[in-house]
């Protein structure tokens, strides 16, 4: 029987060895972080404002822009905590919650981009039967079953974080909490929380890919039926924002996987820095990849920076 001298704090880590550097890393984090609030707060404020984005397609994209945003909120705080005060304590419902939110908003981003694989496989398969069949409705009740799936997966492995004893060192190896960080402090057997999210990120992440994957060599196989060679181009052009940012997405999750499980012997920043393009990357670049390759999303920006001009 294990001693349980749990305490109720768990310790946040920054950049260990680099105390001394924490405020100026601290300066291009805090960069990206404003970037992420103004790039996806402006795509909702755009979506939700402007009558010509109220379609399926922008409904997905505000799916998305709120999923990057609830990722950002979640981890930024405690990070410019650690960075700016030192604030290292956390305690451990508090570290739980921030995990069970950073792991479920990362399924959700992966079922939101399955959503809009959906959307654009419709919108080419089916062009004049596109707003019938993604009505208003189905378009909330899909993103109710993407959220309802990815609350649920997570909550096993958190719920058994509250019972395990800690009675190991109660440093966390990130400035935010994850469940593989928290479960190796546990004096207890951790075999399910172990082996559980393996199958979560292989039925779910995977294949979700493998969907989106299939998906797209549908349209393609679609479009390249199209007679006119103009048309075909215009298809395409509407789908490549999405491919861009599945590419963000699942690289940084490959990249992530690869370093934890074959880069053993890499230095503790490089899983730290990885860990923290991870989190910050995809929301940092699904805005600007939408509002560079969307030309409506150009448009609904130009009217609203040019509002106050036109009222003066």
């Amino acid at each position: 029987m294990w001693l349980n001298t749990t305490t109720s704090l768990f310790l946040l880590t920054g950049f260990p060895g680099m105390e001394k550097a924490h405020h100026w890393i601290s300066i291009p984090l805090l960069g990206v972080y404003i970037s992420i609030l103004l790039g996806n707060g402006t795509l909702l404020f755009l979506i939700r404002d402007d009558h010509n984005l109220h379609e399926p397609m922008y409904y997905f994209l505000a799916m998305l822009a709120a999923t990057d945003l609830g990722v950002t909120l979640t981890t930024m705080p405690t990070v410019l905590g650690v960075l700016w005060l030192n604030h290292r304590e956390i305690g451990h419902q508090a570290c739980f919650s921030q995990a069970y939110f950073i792991h479920t908003l990362s399924i959700v981003e992966s079922g939101v981009l399955l959503a809009m694989a959906y959307d654009r496989f419709i919108a080419i398969r089916n062009p004049l039967r596109y707003t019938s069949i993604l009505t208003n409705t189905k378009v909330m009740k899909i993103g109710m079953g993407v959220l309802t799936r990815a609350g649920l997966s997570i909550m096993p492995i958190i719920i058994r974080l509250h019972w395990f004893p800690y009675c190991r060192s109660h440093v966390l190896s990130h400035a935010f909490c994850l469940h593989q960080d928290v479960i190796t402090l546990a004096c207890a057997d951790i075999t399910f929380n172990r082996l559980y999210p393996v199958v979560v990120v292989f039925v779910m992440v995977l294949l979700d890919f493998l969907i989106i994957f299939f998906s797209y060599f549908l349209i393609l196989k679609t479009v390249m039926g199209i007679a006119s060679g103009e048309e075909r181009a215009k298809a395409l052009n509407t789908c490549i924002s999405h491919i861009c940012c599945i590419l963000v997405f699942y690289v940084t999750v490959v990249g992530l996987t690869f370093i934890h499980r074959f880069g053993k012997h890499a230095p503790r920043v490089v899983h730290i820095t990885m860990s923290y393009i991870y989190f910050l990357f995809p929301p940092f670049m699904n805005p600007v990849i939408y509002s560079i390759k969307t030309k409506q999303i150009q448009s609904g920006i130009i009217r609203l920076f040019s509002l106050p001009n036109s009222r003066a």
